[in-house]
């Protein structure tokens, strides 16, 4: 046989590869795997046990011969892409792919990056097979559809898109796809890899949502939206992404309306402050005086006296120095990133303060600014957000409260003109949708439940697919 020779010679270098020659009633069996993939309590007990005490008669048929779970006939060409993914390689006259996988993922744990408050704890994991498991534990029904592909030339990536028949927009799912078959690179480490692609550089705004939550993906399939999970990631895409979503949390749902409207206007609120809030600070102090109370703007320039630094050189510095504080803050393991917060917030900022470098007032605009940031639990939005705020300070230092009016035109404009696959980003605002409004920034329950118009066709909840 030609084919063990040549799987020699590509696996010279490799020691990890393994191929074992089994004698099975006078007859040469051969088994290749890959040690560090497979488990090998696996192989001596389920297979090599079993293996050597089969006949000729029965190797012909290893298929029901074997007690394993998953044995499969291939093809010679596919014998390394089986191997690779954790799977044992039986050749006789036939090839077959036996899956003894190792397990190397660290289990099903709890949320991280998106903590709930009141609702399940459980998050994706690195496990293709767990994570799509945990979305069918919750979806229980064949209309959840699950297209798979192979996305990378040497990583052979895993992908799946997954959709709802029956309420997922015609069009969408085949237009996702299409974008993931146009992926064309040499590896698919993270899930972030197609994100990239499948919202391109238009924009700072995202447009696909990353979640480490299954009862948040669950819910946008019900939704009507496409759901991409990706091997060895624990992180599941959501798309179309609309701007409202980011305001929006999992746990909004597992509470009363009244709270959720309260939590979501606080959303709102934070959003615009943590943009404009220095810009107004620094138009209102440098050139705009007639803006606020005579008394509160003898507060403010007090403030300011010993300051020798223009007002947005001393904001530009005081961001900076919060994001290097922050960025040092998520870097440093949790056992030195508490002490690196308080050398920042309080040892640091007193001594500036002290020494007349920055004002006390900046501090606190610049501050209540950068916190109200961190409300989003997005990277993506905070970033975008940075940006603009930056943007608009400098405007406002060169043209006061008319060039806030005019980053704040800037802004809308930018979302405005967005979409999310085809879909406008600041739905269901712009266009209006009255039933969608309803669980907007003010939910309000109806006794009719109604999906999103513009994701489905299929407006009203629980009718029959």
């Amino acid at each position: 046989m030609f084919l063990i020779p040549r799987i020699k010679k590509e696996i010279s270098v490799s020691k990890d590869y393994k191929i074992k020659e089994i004698m099975v009633d006078k007859k040469k069996v051969y088994l290749i795997f890959n040690e560090v993939l497979c488990s090998t309590t696996m192989i001596n007990d389920f297979i090599l046990d079993n293996l050597i005490q089969l006949s000729k008669k029965e190797l012909k048929q290893v298929e029901s011969a074997l007690p394993d779970a998953n044995i499969i006939p291939i093809e010679e060409k596919d014998v390394f892409s089986f191997v690779n993914q954790g799977f044992a390689v039986l050749v006789y006259k036939k090839i077959y792919a036996i899956e003894v996988r190792a397990i190397l993922d660290r289990g099903v744990t709890s949320v991280q990056s998106e903590l709930s408050i009141t609702g399940p704890k459980d998050s994706f994991t690195e496990n293709f097979n767990s994570n799509l498991g945990l979305i069918r534990r919750r979806i229980k029904t064949t209309k959840l559809e699950s297209r798979d592909m192979e996305i990378g030339r040497y990583t052979k990536t895993r992908v799946a898109v997954l959709s709802m028949k029956g309420i997922v927009k015609d069009g969408l799912v085949e237009d996702v796809c299409r974008q993931l078959e146009k992926i064309n690179i040499d590896g698919i480490i993270d899930s972030s890899y197609l994100k990239s692609y499948l919202e391109g550089d238009h924009t700072l705004f995202p447009t696909v949502m990353m979640s480490e939550r299954p009862d948040r993906a669950s819910m946008a399939l019900l939704e009507g939206k496409v759901v991409v999970i990706t091997d060895l990631s624990p992180y599941a895409l959501i798309l179309p992404s609309f701007f409202l979503d980011y305001f929006h949390t999992v746990d909004d749902y597992y509470q009363k309306n009244s709270n959720t409207t309260f939590i979501r206007v606080i959303r709102v609120i934070a959003f615009f402050v943590a943009i404009f809030l220095p810009a107004i600070y620094i138009a209102v102090t440098t050139r705009n005086y007639d803006l606020v109370p005579y008394r509160l703007l003898l507060i403010l320039k007090a403030g300011r006296t010993f300051v020798p630094f223009a007002a947005y050189i001393e904001a530009l510095f005081m961001i900076i120095a919060f994001e290097i504080l922050k960025e040092s803050d998520i870097r440093m393991s949790a056992t030195t990133g508490s002490a690196v917060s308080i050398l920042g917030g309080l040892i640091l900022g007193d001594a500036a303060v002290s020494a007349g470098i920055v004002s006390p007032i900046m501090i606190i605009i610049i501050a209540i600014s950068s916190i109200a940031a961190l409300i989003f639990p997005s990277n993506e939005l905070v970033n975008a957000i940075r940006f603009y705020k930056i943007i608009i300070l400098l405007l406002s230092a060169f043209f006061g409260i008319y060039g806030v009016l005019v980053g704040a035109i800037f802004l809308f404009y930018k979302l405005l003109s967005m979409k999310s696959f085809q879909f406008s980003y600041l739905s269901p605002i712009i266009p209006f949708d009255k039933y969608e409004w309803r669980d907007s920034v003010i939910r309000k329950e109806d006794k009719i439940k109604r999906r999103n118009s513009y994701l489905t066709d299929n407006i009203v909840r629980g009718r029959n697919l």
